[in-house]
């Protein structure tokens, strides 16, 4: 019997062989025809090929018993009509498994599209709710932050009125000290001064009876010389800011002369290396070329040698903008405008940049309101600087789009 190919839902059992089981045919490949009785039931019907010998089981549709294995005494017209419908229906069943593993194949490829959206889904919420957690996280620390520097200010500005008051009352009291003393004399002055007479010493000098004899005489001509008191503010004196402005240079002389590193842990320096100053110039040379880790490093070692220096911590701001390291950015500009002052003409360019690198490291961490308030403070110090103006527009804008867009 011939290896078969296709078994036919209906009576016609149609297999291709490549070897026959008889002697009577030896070229293969032959087909093997054979027209059972009733229909079988070919999808558990099965064909197995061992030895050169092929073994068909065969299930019938109905169960009933056959007279015979195959359709006897049919003709040639019928045998066409039976192979043709046989074939037909093969085809049909084809077209339908076909149409079938083609829809199993869309479904499952559909169930993997859903699971992998639903994978995605969930790594994008997973992601925003860490973004949201580090964004809570930062304005927490930020208005702590906050709280901190406003009682530090209160508390600031409560000792600085104490002692405002405190000064003023020594100046009246030095006031009315000098008051007494002036007094004391020109009493016992007016006490011995001789009482005016009648006559012509009593009269007015403007009265037409005075003689000429009697006018004063012209006075001498003199140079009265001016010196003015050497000044370092670029403003004129004012006696309201006096004492801030005598706080600031005292507090930039106690600046230079500060040196809080332990020299212990510096005596692998050079002697240069240990002149703050000359790190500040180090530093600002790394960064005009880029190196920016360089101009930190350096930066940290000056800081090391004298922590009072507002500019080191300006300059370390920039360089950490420069690096991303916006938190340390935002400490380092707090820490400067800490150090500027009492506020003076002298600080207010350092002023300035410092809330203005701040205000960038806010706006760069999404916290646009936050970076609004530090341009604004930077415009009420220089109002005439265009592009600070231009860049606190650009951030209203942002803060308008993100409310409308919530």
């Amino acid at each position: 019997m011939a290896v078969p190919r296709q078994i036919m839902a209906l009576p016609l059992l149609v297999l291709c062989a490549n070897a026959l089981a008889t002697q009577q045919v030896s070229i293969p490949p032959f087909l093997f025809e054979a027209i059972l009785y009733a229909p079988i039931d070919d999808t558990n019907s099965t064909a197995k090929i061992g030895n050169g010998n092929i073994f068909f089981t065969l299930y019938k549709k109905e169960p009933a018993m056959w007279d015979s294995l195959t359709l006897e005494n049919a003709d040639k017209e019928k045998l066409q009509y039976l192979r043709e419908n046989a074939v037909l229906k093969a085809q049909q069943k084809a077209k339908e498994e076909t149409e079938a593993k083609k829809a199993t194949k869309e479904e499952h490829k559909k169930y993997a599209l859903e699971a992998t959206m639903k994978l995605e889904e969930a790594e994008r919420k997973r992601i925003e709710d860490l973004k949201e957690k580090e964004r809570q996280k930062v304005t927490e620390e930020l208005e702590l932050w906050k709280n901190q520097q406003k009682d530090a200010d209160k508390y600031k500005s409560v000792q600085k009125e104490g002692e405002l008051h405190q000064e003023i009352g020594q100046l009246k009291e030095r006031k009315n000290e000098k008051m007494t003393k002036t007094r004391i004399p020109n009493e016992g002055t007016s006490k011995s001064r001789p009482k005016p007479t009648k006559g012509h010493a009593s009269c007015s000098i403007f009265s037409p009876n005075v003689k000429e004899e009697q006018l004063p005489a012209p006075r001498s001509a003199a140079t009265i010389k001016v010196n003015f008191t050497p000044r370092v503010f670029p403003t004129a004196l004012r006696e309201s800011r006096v004492a801030e402005e005598e706080e600031w240079l005292h507090k930039q002389a106690e600046a230079r002369r500060t040196i809080s590193a332990d020299l212990s842990e510096l005596e692998d320096l050079k002697e240069e290396e240990k002149n703050p100053d000359w790190l500040k110039d180090k530093g600002n040379k790394m960064f005009a070329m880029g190196n920016y880790l360089a101009a930190v490093n350096a930066y940290n070692l000056a800081v090391r040698l004298n922590n009072k220096l507002p500019l080191l911590y300006l300059n370390r701001a920039a360089c950490h903008l420069k690096l991303r390291n916006l938190h340390k950015a935002i400490e380092d500009s707090s820490k400067a405008l800490e150090l500027l002052t009492p506020p003076v003409p002298d600080n207010e360019g350092a002023r300035v940049k410092a809330y203005v690198r701040r205000g960038t490291a806010f706006c760069q961490l999404e916290l646009y309101t936050e970076g609004l308030q530090d341009y604004e403070a930077a415009l009420k110090i220089d109002p005439k600087n265009k592009n600070i103006e231009k860049d606190a527009e650009k951030i209203r804008h942002l803060i308008q789009g993100t409310m409308q867009g919530s």
